[in-house]
């Protein structure tokens, strides 16, 4: 953690669509609930051209359409600490006049007495000019710390030029890198479940563990985001980040503390033991014409306008190298237009080595473990247990579910969007939850050498109807091993 808090956010992109969705409503209910600092004054910088009154004029809407009426409290005090200053970030005119407007924002009118805390969410393109800009007008020194809001490029090789004009101004311990799946709640309590319950470490692992599954499914297609997401495609958009990070989460060894360096630590050695799939390990999709909760949507080239190889779904069946999980396959689906919007992890535990009940005719499941990230928060143990009464035939057994609900689990917390955590960090300073450079660029890698293989072997993908799993080479994917998708 960084020794400083700051007393100034900068938001680049501050009247985007996940400012007004996102950014206000989770600075909004951080100040409903007290946890920002007293003195925090919020500078908010884009293209368009509007005054102080006018931006807290749109945070006003945004608030009233995105944030739930209760955890409004206080909003005019929240609107109170915004004020705004007009830039265009390609050119370096005036970034002065947004360093006036940071200064006047500090406590003293100095700029000396807090931090400054920067969130650029901007196009990749405009990254380099930004930090020109900010370097040019002397933001960038010890007490001042850059969030960056994906996508970091395309590839490896795009990643690494991004990360190298950042790291020119900002050591990597100003560096925050956002994956605003780690914001959230289940997620983190991922790292809970395994290392605060002495239960399930001695069992994560290859002796038990037969497989492990991880979906992330949308129903929505290209959603406003045409361009960026013909350019990008599912291995880009949702696996190189959200994805593996959650394989990251799942896979890692038990950290020393819990601090942003041992954490972040254990994850990349899981990243870097990751085995690049062969083209026959992998199945990608794109979805065409289909039906969605009853309604009829179009296919993903209708959409376009155009015909496309982009990929809308990916299935990988992934290997990590080490000694813990050593054959046991992670399989990850994403895509979407699928049936339903769900992000889940399915840890699937092996059979028992020799049942006692096979004599009686009871037929066993093996235990699974369930954690469900999105839309429901919870995790679900599944365990055989005796169906009681009597049998002449012998003792029956059955699948019942152990469930915990994280929100009736307490019922007393609100439910916080995932930037909430992750601002409050930022202005903190803490990085735990923030992905360091070395992750990004092991995802990177990876996913470079999927996109190589399919190249190579001329992958296209195969079609498949809106409102399905996908292709049913995915289904195919699991089966030869056995094992069937969780849905």
């Amino acid at each position: 953690m960084t020794d400083f808090a700051a007393d100034r956010l900068l938001l680049f992109g501050a009247t985007g669509d996940l400012s007004r969705r996102k950014l206000l409503p989770s600075l909004c209910a951080l100040d409903a609930d007290g946890l920002l600092p007293e003195k925090l004054a919020i500078i908010g910088t884009a293209r368009s051209d509007m005054d102080d009154a006018g931006f807290r004029d749109m945070a006003r809407a945004a608030l009233e359409e995105f944030l739930p009426a209760q955890r409004r409290g206080g909003m005019a005090t929240f609107l109170n600490r915004l004020s705004y200053q007009k830039l265009d970030a390609s050119t370096i005119d005036g970034f002065d006049a947004l360093a006036e407007k940071v200064k006047a924002a500090g406590e003293s009118g100095t700029g000396d007495d807090g931090g400054l805390a920067i969130f650029l969410s901007t196009a990749p393109s405009l990254f380099g000019p930004t930090i020109a800009g900010l370097e040019h007008a002397g933001l960038t020194g010890e007490r001042v710390r850059m969030c960056l809001e994906k996508p970091l490029g395309t590839d490896l090789a795009s990643s690494a030029e991004i990360n190298d004009a950042v790291a020119a101004a900002f050591s990597e311990d100003r560096i925050f890198r956002i994956d605003h799946y780690l914001g959230k709640e289940t997620v983190q309590n991922l790292l809970a479940l395994r290392f605060a319950n002495i239960l399930f470490e001695p069992i994560w692992n290859s002796n038990i563990i037969e497989h492990v599954q991880i979906t992330v499914a949308e129903t929505v297609g290209l959603e406003g985001r045409v361009a960026f997401y013909d350019d990008a495609g599912a291995l880009r958009d949702m696996v190189q980040n959200h994805m593996l990070q959650l394989l990251a989460l799942v896979a890692m060894e038990p950290p020393t503390s819990f601090d942003a360096t041992a954490v972040r630590d254990e994850k990349v050695k899981v990243l870097r033991a990751l085995r690049p799939p062969m083209a026959s390990e992998t199945v990608t999709g794109q979805y065409r014409a289909g039906a969605i909760n009853g309604e009829s949507v179009p296919g993903y080239d209708e959409e376009l306008g155009k015909p496309s190889n982009t990929e809308t779904f990916a299935a990988i069946k992934a290997h990590v190298d080490n000694w813990r999980w050593k054959g046991v396959p992670f399989y990850l689906r994403t895509g979407k237009r699928l049936p339903e919007r769900v992000t889940e992890i399915l840890i699937q535990f092996r059979c028992v080595p020799h049942s006692i009940f096979e004599g009686s005719g009871a037929g066993l499941q093996p235990n699974s473990l369930l954690i469900g990230i999105q839309p429901d928060e919870d995790i679900t143990l599944s365990l055989m247990a005796k169906v009681p009464g009597l049998d002449e035939d012998g003792v029956r057994l059955r699948e019942v579910p152990l469930q915990i609900k994280m929100p009736d689990a307490f019922v007393e917390q609100n439910r916080r969007i995932a930037y909430e955590r992750l601002l409050l960090d930022l202005i903190k300073g803490d990085q735990t939850l923030f992905v360091r450079r070395d992750e990004v660029e092991a995802q990177w890698e990876w996913v470079d050498a999927i996109r190589a293989e399919w190249e190579e072997h001329s992958v296209t993908p195969k079609t498949y109807s809106a409102g399905n799993w996908g292709p049913t080479a995915a289904i195919a994917l699991t089966e030869r091993d056995g094992v069937s998708w969780h849905e």
